[in-house]
């Protein structure tokens, strides 16, 4: 469900197609070989401005109960001053080093040490070594996929510490919430760094590289397409799963854990956070085998909109609701309740059967049914870049029929779940909402643009055949 993109999250590409072909050419996807003005601009400002956005949101809820316009106003009226607000954040301390340290020491372990076993007893779930989408250079690179596995473990461990073994409080994470902050900027910006220099000197696939020439937007957009120390240890599959989505789930624990403490109860609002983002954090590592043939895996560069956002951004603003809700225990009416309950699952429901609908489509060359019928799909050709012409199907049926991208609409109503569960007195549990937004309306785009370049009348065609983008009769 929720995408990582600048910084991103997991996410499938759209619309549903199925490709009778090898790699595609370098020019259909993937970041750009050369910049433009606008997109030289946008990365600077995220590049400057981003880590500040963090910090903003993170300091509104320690210092100003997650007022958004106090901060702002309280500088401008003379009753703050910037140094005011700095000074009374607190600095990283030995102890979130040491947490932060050990917590990415042991996902680093669980990720390369310990061969996935789930997918021997578990129905259905697919895990172990698995093989990734064919690069543009034409190198097809294998993946422990443990994910899963990884998460059960460490859920388990921290749910033996919270009744049996008492290790370390289970408030742990909040109460050291922003000296974490900056133990994760500063993993973000090392591995940013690192990744950037191994491209120069010392790639994985130096024919899956790209250097635009522009020092900012190579390191933000990265210069190696999967860039790996030793055989297994792949810093894209790493990062977009782990630490980040791992701790997804405790951080919403750590949350109800601290709401617990300071109210003598855990709202309905911080239960139903937990569940619906649990249930996405589960998808997610039970189709982790699917997520190697997305758009995050098979077309984006690891720079640092994937290295430091998955550090920073994604476990420090995806998990927004239940910060809020340390801050203000909502407890919902029970009618209140059930409506989120519903959107949560519905937005889940459309997300998942449409990405499996697609999947199904592709893994059987149309030869399948959905909803019961055998699916329509448009036939259309591309030519890559080294003149050969390959074939592909576009699904018009099912989910696919109704809208060109209706995995994203499932997407924004889960997301709008999490923050409806949080009451309307605040803007800031609607960030991830409005964010979301604006991400994935700009992806819809972003696809449907490379997808008219690559297909050309074909192209037509399909949205001749299914004109909404995201809301059947609307867009």
């Amino acid at each position: 469900m929720a995408s990582k993109s600048q910084p991103k999250v997991p996410k499938t590409g759209s619309p549903a197609s199925f490709t009778n072909g090898k790699a595609e050419s370098q020019g259909q996807w993937g970041r750009a070989w050369e910049v433009d003005w606008f997109s030289l601009a946008s990365v600077m400002f995220l590049l400057l401005f981003a880590p500040f956005i963090v910090y903003y949101f993170i300091m509104a809820c320690d210092q100003y109960s997650c007022s958004l316009t106090a901060p702002v106003l309280h500088v401008i009226t003379g009753h703050a001053s910037l140094a005011d607000i700095w000074a009374k954040t607190p600095p990283v301390t030995m102890k979130a080093a040491q947490i932060y340290t050990l917590w990415v020491t042991f996902q680093v372990l669980l990720y390369m040490l310990l061969p996935d076993f789930c997918h021997k007893f578990v129905p259905g779930y697919v895990g172990g070594v698995q093989e990734g989408a064919v690069t543009p250079a034409g190198v097809v690179n294998k993946y422990q996929v443990n994910g899963l596995q990884a998460w059960l473990i460490t859920h388990l461990l921290w749910f033996a510490n919270s009744h049996f073994l008492f290790w370390f409080s289970p408030t742990i994470i909040f109460d050291n919430w922003i000296p974490l902050l900056w133990c994760a900027n500063i993993l973000g910006y090392a591995v940013s760094t690192f990744v950037m220099i191994k491209g120069y000197l010392f790639p994985t696939n130096a024919n899956d590289c790209k250097f635009t020439g522009n020092f900012f937007y190579n390191y933000m957009m990265g210069i190696e397409f999967n860039p790996r120390i030793g055989k297994w240890f792949d810093f894209k599959l790493f990062f977009n799963g782990r630490p980040g989505i791992v701790a997804w789930t405790l951080i919403n624990l750590s949350y109800a854990a601290k709401q617990q403490e300071l109210y003598g109860q855990v709202t309905n609002s911080m239960v139903l956070v937990n569940v619906l983002q649990a249930i996405y954090v589960l998808d997610f590592f039970w189709n982790e085998t699917w997520y190697l043939k997305t758009i995050d895996i098979c077309h984006d560069h690891f720079g640092w909109y994937l290295g430091w956002g998955d550090c920073v951004w994604l476990p420090y603003l995806y998990t927004l609701q239940g910060l809020y809700l340390v801050y203000h225990p909502v407890q919902l009416s029970t009618p209140h309740a059930v409506g989120v309950l519903a959107l949560g699952l519905l937005g889940y429901y459309i997300f998942r059967m449409a990405n499996h609908q697609k999947d199904l489509f592709r893994r059987t060359d149309g030869r399948c049914l959905i909803w019961g019928q055998k699916p329509k799909a448009i036939e259309c050709s591309y030519t890559s870049a080294d003149g050969q012409k390959h074939h592909s199907k576009l699904l018009v049926s099912g989910f696919w029929g109704m809208a060109r991208h209706l995995n994203y609409t499932g997407d924004l109503l889960g997301s709008l779940a999490y923050c409806l569960a949080c009451g309307g007195s605040h803007l800031l549990p609607y960030f991830y909402f409005i964010y979301m937004t604006i991400l994935l309306t700009h992806r819809c785009l972003r696809d449907e643009h490379r997808c008219a370049s690559k297909y050309g009348r074909d192209w037509a065609r399909y949205t001749a055949a299914v004109p909404y983008r995201l809301l059947p009769g609307i867009f």
